[in-house]
């Protein structure tokens, strides 16, 4: 299910390489993005659906596990954080299973910006990232100052990884170049030293066609990574949209020779639920997708489930209630 751009025509212009000026003005953005081929909602949701039958053995069992186990990103976002727990979820994802050390480290903890130094000291030394939501998440409702602004505190604070939200709003009214600019200028806000996830809260995106154009839009601008969903409404990552932003990355690589990640986030509660995603990875955007710098999951109960799954491999039984935290 192809979803190759419009041919392009003109010199290179933004930070995707390979591609027209389709950046130039809001009309050649919205006849770029509404070029792209429309979706077919019942063959991607029959292939998402096929691909999650696929079953694996024991020993690709086990890697995909400790694989799953290296692409979360352990997250609270939630009013009543404190740097009491930012520490603990620090502890956890540097060495999510304490009665294991062969077991790996989470990708990155994702916190507010206020709590960014308390994770980085929490995880000072163990290459395990630290991601701050920004840009008034998540709703996205401020203006580009104040987002701008909250940017720069994460990154200021030491911050590896920023996860932005579009402003939806604007997306679904048709001002794509509105949405482009926020990007870039988050983009540039980030510097060198941060890198950033576009997130699209897809289940407020309605229609697949949108979901692939918010796709493409956000890789023209410089995303590091596309990302699915805040986590914060009822609809979040599914099959079907983590296929179809997959394609998206498959094709702008070969398009422009630039990677971009991918990360679903909010829904994905179990190990089954965790490698049915990873044979969507492999089998669409390919195995230079299969690591944490380049698919993420946005799912912090997943944890427990994984490393219960991966200690009844190990063994053959279930531990008790208290092998594992609860978050």
């Amino acid at each position: 299910m192809p979803t190759t751009a419009p041919a392009a025509q003109g010199p290179v212009n933004g930070p995707a390489h390979g591609l027209a000026d389709v950046t130039a003005s809001d009309s050649t953005l919205r006849r770029f993005l509404h070029g792209l081929p429309g979706v077919d909602t019942v063959g991607l949701e029959a292939r998402a659906a096929s691909l999650g039958t696929r079953s694996i053995k024991t020993t690709a069992k086990a890697y995909a596990l400790d694989l799953a186990i290296s692409m979360v990103d352990l997250t609270t976002l939630e009013g009543a954080d404190t740097p009491g727990k930012v520490r603990a979820l620090g502890a956890k994802a540097v060495r999510p299973d304490p009665t294991d050390r062969t077991a790996p480290a989470t990708a990155a903890v994702c916190v507010y910006p206020d709590m960014v130094p308390t994770a980085k000291e929490a995880v000072a030394g163990s290459g395990v990232k630290v991601a701050s939501v920004a840009t008034a998440f998540p709703a996205g409702r401020a203006s580009l100052a104040v987002k701008l602004a909250d940017v720069r505190e994460a990154v200021t604070a030491g911050a590896d990884e920023v996860d932005m939200v579009i402003d939806r709003g604007a997306f679904l009214a048709g001002h794509y170049m509105k949405v482009y600019d926020e990007i870039t200028a988050v983009r540039e806000a980030c510097g060198t030293s941060a890198r950033l996830k576009v997130i699209f809260e897809t289940g407020e995106l309605s229609t697949y066609d949108n979901i692939r154009r918010a796709s493409w839009l956000g890789m023209l601008a410089g995303a590091d990574f596309i990302k699915t969903s805040t986590g914060k409404v009822a609809v979040n990552a599914t099959p079907a949209n983590t296929l179809l932003m997959l394609e998206a990355v498959r094709d702008f690589r070969a398009q422009t020779g630039v990677q971009v990640g991918v990360k679903p986030a909010g829904g994905i509660r179990t190990a089954k639920d965790a490698i049915k995603f990873l044979v969507l990875v492999n089998e669409t955007a390919g195995e230079d997708w299969l690591d944490n710098h380049w698919f993420r999951f946005g799912a912090s109960s997943l944890l427990n489930d994984l490393l219960m799954q991966r200690q009844k491999l190990a063994t053959g039984r279930y531990s008790g209630p208290d092998y594992v935290t609860v978050d």
